[in-house]
């Protein structure tokens, strides 16, 4: 039976974290892509990663290259290629500049694996998704967004810092865009079945969802660069949904067009829902019914993912 491909197209800090994340969880042969100016990072924490595999008792294949032909027939592709926004950067500078390199990629992925699902993680993620799907030409089902995954990951954990009890106790749900644009559900979130708000008062919930939000920003100004090990480790949990057809109801940006109130028919837009993630991808987005507030927020969010892609089709009228 062939071991299933995964594909990381950037070898920095995320990108070999999910290769990391992957290689533990044994999901299949790893490939660790980067530019030819920095093949050799890509090719070097391939084999380190490799020389693990002896002691943490996995079988993979993982190779480091700045050739899209060793990612050929990628079951899933996750693109985390992209510079972060520098400082005088306005945020159209940052979109103009990672367009440029997802589409790149995705030109690439889609010649090399045409059917592999891809997971973006690039920022700004609204866009970058958006790009994706545009320059690869794949069906909606195959492109997806990782940002929901970390959030509610972040969101969790801070509850479970707030309670002093275990993890994998709570179950929580945030819709939206990643960080400010986030939509929380506290009546949505449970703790063993246990509502959260029979066991927080609103003013600690908030605080959770707040620290959630700027989660990302708290870990910059702790070491200076930008977080890495829960955004990877949210791809891979994507990733293995995928390889393994587990059908788990995950947060993930997707293609929605009727569904919360989107856009009509042809005229769809990436945005952080609820799907159920299997073999081909996103097989259902799953809408669930909010209250005016919830609506409210949603609708703001959804406002600030048009906003993006205007942004994308003003600079790049190709990809409209």
């Amino acid at each position: 039976m062939r071991r299933a491909k995964i594909s990381i197209i950037g070898a920095g800090n995320v990108g070999a974290t999910c290769a990391h994340w992957a290689a533990a969880k044994e999901l299949g042969d790893i490939v660790l892509l980067d530019i030819p100016d920095r093949v050799g990072v890509a090719k070097g924490k391939a084999l380190d990663l490799a020389c693990s595999a002896p002691i943490e008792r996995f079988d993979a294949v993982i190779v480091g290259t700045s050739d899209y032909k060793d990612t050929a027939d990628s079951d899933v592709v996750i693109v985390t290629a992209g510079l972060p926004r520098k400082p005088g950067m306005s945020r159209d500078d940052l979109i103009a500049t990672n367009v440029k390199i997802v589409r790149s990629v995705s030109e690439d992925v889609a010649k090399h694996s045409p059917n592999a699902v891809m997971i973006v993680v690039s920022n700004p993620l609204d866009a970058m998704v958006y790009t994706a799907w545009k320059a690869s030409g794949f069906p909606t089902q195959r492109i997806l967004g990782q940002a929901g995954a970390l959030d509610v990951a972040r969101f969790r954990e801070f509850l479970a810092m707030e309670l002093g009890i275990s993890i994998e106790d709570i179950q929580a749900l945030l819709l939206g865009g990643h960080g400010d644009d986030m939509v929380p559900l506290p009546r949505f979130t449970s703790v063993h079945g246990i509502p959260i708000t029979q066991l927080l008062s609103k003013e600690r919930i908030d605080a959770c969802v707040q620290r959630a939000k700027v989660g990302g920003g708290e870990i910059v100004q702790l070491m200076g660069t930008s977080a890495y090990y829960a955004p990877a480790s949210g791809s891979v949990q994507m990733a293995e949904a995928i390889i393994k057809d587990k059908k788990r109801i995950l947060p993930c940006a997707a293609y929605c067009e009727k569904e919360y109130g989107v856009g009509g028919k042809g005229d769809g837009y990436f945005v952080g829902v609820p799907v159920v993630l299997g073999s081909n991808g996103v097989e259902r987005v799953i809408e669930i019914q909010m209250d005016a507030d919830e609506r409210k927020l949603m609708d703001e969010s959804i406002s600030h993912v048009k906003d993006l892609v205007g942004v994308v089709r003003k600079t790049f009228p190709d990809l409209g």
